[in-house]
């Protein structure tokens, strides 16, 4: 089984019309829109933020670490420019030398947000690579984050971006997809002969799937619930927190990104979860892995993995069972931001693809800094980044090729969207596989 290519053409006639269906932000003053970014900041600002916001000391090495810049050699595309709107606050507002940038420096304005949409929203993938790479260890992504929140209250979110955020919000849907749908396509699954287990009571695992996964990327769900079948663990899907992606991440709306991780909070402690498994997400896992404690106010009382590295523990275990595939293939695999260079998972999906036989090729750059396939943090919905999108992903594509493989493995379905809009629009021939959906059509008897 692989992607439904009719779903994913439908899929993408979607994004195009995204912007229509949501009015511009209206009725806000230009002293609301910055009072709103300003309160972003003070909230946001901690101390170790501070500390990178007086560190930099311009050496321009994240911008040469940023695909966005490789590609243009624009500096404005340059990481640590993107969070000028919070060091200007933070130097007016809360540094030590606060009372003479006051005299010397320009307050932000509604235009500077405005302008700055598109370089927090079209040109950041929110990677991690620059911050890997900054000689001063000073984290930048995450300061970009924060100008996306600014920028978000303020009213300069991208209407892509809007329409979902709002829609994940106010109908607990994704493109359209619920609950409903979801108790459709595993139905589905039963009729054909699988077991599935929704909406247990109590059960020890927990499994969180991208939207997508209703649509477009079924084989991945059909792949999951098959795999977990075949561990023998007592899991579920929970039809009331289902969803891994979070786009009140995507977007920088806090109270939406709030909402949805305490939903699956909620279920998890409900259903007694010892473990939560985000699906082939990396914002999810992200979202739930790293942001979650934050939210909730406590640790977690549950642990929280990714489908691969979930799989690679359970490989090692000796409690996941796997043959070799039917043809040798050489394949290269492209570790998604935030599961790899966030959350360093990295030996498991190898230990999978090991066991798989395949031959693996890795690419030049070190795991650790591979380069972003280019759509992450949203920007693969965003319309107006579309030329700027792919001539970022023209470094992951060079990368790749570089290996000769003959298939390139994911782990995370926004990295596969990237993946086959990119191939689309180059008029590259090369498959793009789901590592889960390898793993579920090669299970050993």
């Amino acid at each position: 089984m692989s992607l439904n290519q009719e779903s994913f053409q439908e899929f993408r006639e979607v994004i195009r019309q995204l912007g229509e269906t949501v009015q511009p932000v209206e009725g806000l003053t230009d002293n609301e829109r910055v009072r709103r970014a300003k309160q972003v900041f003070l909230t946001r600002v901690h101390s170790a933020m501070a500390m990178d916001l007086e560190t930099c000391i311009h050496c321009g090495m994240c911008a040469e670490a940023c695909h966005f810049y490789a590609q243009t050699k624009n500096p404005k595309y340059t990481p640590i420019l993107k969070v000028e709107p919070l060091r200007q606050y933070y130097r007016r507002e809360l540094g030590p030398h606060r009372w003479l940038f006051k005299l010397v420096s320009r307050d932000i304005t509604a235009k500077m947000l405005e302008e700055w949409q598109e370089l927090v929203y079209d040109s950041c993938t929110e990677c991690g690579r620059c911050s890997m790479i900054c000689p001063m260890g000073i984290n930048v992504s995450a300061m970009i984050s924060v100008v996306r929140q600014a920028v978000a209250e303020a009213g300069y979110m991208p209407a892509e971006l809007r329409a979902v955020e709002k829609e994940q919000n106010e109908k607990g849907t994704t493109f359209g997809a619920g609950p409903n749908e979801l108790k459709a396509a595993l139905q589905k699954m039963r009729e054909d002969g699988v077991d599935v287990s929704i909406d247990k009571d109590k059960a020890d695992v927990m499994v969180l799937i991208s939207g997508f996964g209703i649509n477009i990327t079924q084989d991945a769900l059909l792949a999951t619930v098959k795999i977990m079948n075949h561990l023998g663990v007592n899991w579920t899907i929970r039809t009331d927190a289902y969803e891994c992606a979070h786009f009140g991440m995507l977007s920088g709306r806090e109270q939406t990104l709030r909402n949805s991780t305490q939903r699956v909070i909620n279920a998890a402690i409900s259903c007694g979860a010892k473990t939560v498994v985000t699906g082939e997400c990396g914002y999810g896992y992200t979202a739930l892995r790293w942001e979650g404690a934050r939210r909730y106010g406590k640790p977690l009382p549950f642990t929280v993995m990714s489908i691969s590295e979930f799989l690679g523990q359970q490989l090692q275990a000796g409690r996941l069972r796997v043959r070799k595939v039917p043809q040798q293939k050489s394949v290269t695999f492209h570790d998604p931001c935030k599961v790899g260079r966030i959350g360093g998972v990295f030996e498991e999906p190898r230990a999978l693809l090991n066991a798989l036989g395949v031959e693996l090729r890795e690419m030049a750059d070190p795991v650790q800094t591979n380069w972003c396939c280019g759509g992450g943090g949203g920007v693969f919905l965003n319309n107006r980044a579309a030329p700027l999108r792919q001539a970022a992903f023209e470094s992951k594509r060079s990368a790749v090729v570089e290996t000769g493989a003959e298939s390139v493995v994911v782990s995370c379905d926004s990295c596969r969207m990237t993946f086959e809009i990119g191939k689309a629009n180059a008029h590259w021939e090369i498959p793009i596989e789901s590592l889960v959906v390898l793993v579920g059509e090669n299970l050993a008897d």
